[in-house]
């Protein structure tokens, strides 16, 4: 799994033998500052620049991603010692460079996820599902969020309402109602980690937020933050789903612009506000009043995010999805490995309620090693 933070490569080697998946082994691979910036110019919705070919950046990045994908797989196997033959698959989802769903005014919808996976099926001799989203799509879909289905099958509970909140670069929902009967919801909530790592590393270089820290020195801008939530991506209903395309740098430098100068530091303090108000917005409409709030995904270490999250949530418990026996960091790449395994079974991996979609359906594309 590599997300729309594009912080690293996660893999996880999951063993789905018992009802309860067992996490055997995890590995973080690191990706390239040099490719962590290619990635960053294809997402941009605007040109880089005129003299660059984007069709041949794009063919390129495509297989160096699938290498290193490759890679985090052999990495991991090799820590845990365990043979690529005894790996029933790989689970990739890709980079995504572009997430154009229904509803963004597009007559085609489309999302496009690069890194190879003829290269990863060839590099590593493990039969590798990929390619997850397009089949929901095509079936009217938003392709996203796909997490919901694995959230279903791990964290659903009898005696508990849960929420499970994935704070990535964007933000998304799963509403778990310990009523087996009622449907399971989802959707994206808005930016999650994205625009306060993109700002922290315009302004000071580093790469995020280290546990809220800068963030928590600074004062909410109440003018800016009026205009970040007026966005119109907030007054729709779901399904939907987001991504860079809309919630980016340049997009949150435009609202700068029409006001007057604000102290950067104070910029980081209103953007996390801003996560956490279009996050409490969204649960406090749902049908879920009480419960639990299970966060997993980068966000749950950002420690001032998590503070004003529990003060904006009184109703609810909010804490890790650790409590439920699946550590946070992972809950992302376990869904993918999960995801595969629906694939290899020939069972929907998709729950059209979440995404849209007009029917079940099996998700991805299968390359056999």
């Amino acid at each position: 799994m590599s997300g729309t933070s594009v912080d690293g490569i996660d893999a996880v080697l999951a063993d789905f033998s018992s009802a309860q998946p067992l996490l055997v082994a995890s590995y973080s691979h690191v990706i390239p500052e040099s490719i962590k910036s290619r990635i960053a110019e294809l997402c941009s919705p605007a040109s880089p620049s005129s003299n660059t070919n984007q069709i041949d950046a794009l063919g390129e990045l495509h297989v160096q991603l699938g290498r290193l994908f490759a890679d985090a797989v052999l990495a991991l196997s090799a820590q845990a010692n365990v043979d690529a033959k005894d790996i029933l698959a790989i689970g990739s989802h890709g980079q995504t460079i572009r997430h154009r769903p229904q509803g963004s005014n597009n007559p085609f919808p489309f999302s496009l996820q690069i890194g190879d996976p003829n290269t990863i099926a060839h590099r590593t001799g493990i039969t590798t599902v990929a390619d997850f989203r397009l089949r929901d799509m095509a079936a009217g879909g938003q392709g996203a969020p796909l997490v919901p289905a694995f959230h279903q099958a791990v964290f659903y509970s009898e005696v508990m309402n849960r929420i499970i909140l994935n704070i990535g670069g964007i933000a998304n929902i799963t509403l778990l109602e310990k009523n087996r009967s009622a449907k399971v919801l989802g959707f994206d909530t808005g930016p999650g980690n994205t625009l306060m790592d993109q700002w922290i590393k315009r302004v000071k270089g580093e790469t995020y937020d280290k546990s809220g820290a800068w963030a928590a020195s600074g004062s909410i801008h109440q003018a800016l933050l009026k205009k970040l939530q007026a966005h119109h991506y907030f007054f729709q209903p779901a399904p939907k789903s987001t991504g860079r395309e809309v919630f980016n740098l340049p997009w949150l430098e435009s609202i700068l612009s029409e006001l007057n100068a604000i102290n950067a530091v104070d910029v980081q303090r209103t953007l996390l506000e801003f996560t956490a108000n279009t996050i409490t917005q969204a649960i406090k409409t749902q049908a879920i009043k009480t419960g639990e709030v299970l966060v997993c995904g980068g966000g749950c270490h950002n420690n001032l995010l998590m503070a004003v999250l529990a003060e904006q949530l009184p109703a609810f418990e909010v804490s890790t999805t650790t409590k439920a026996g699946c550590a946070p960091d992972w809950v992302e790449a376990m869904a993918f490995a999960w995801l595969a395994k629906q694939t290899l079974h020939q069972l929907p991996g998709n729950l059209p309620d979440v995404t849209g979609a007009n029917t079940p359906v099996v998700l991805g594309g299968v390359y056999f090693k």
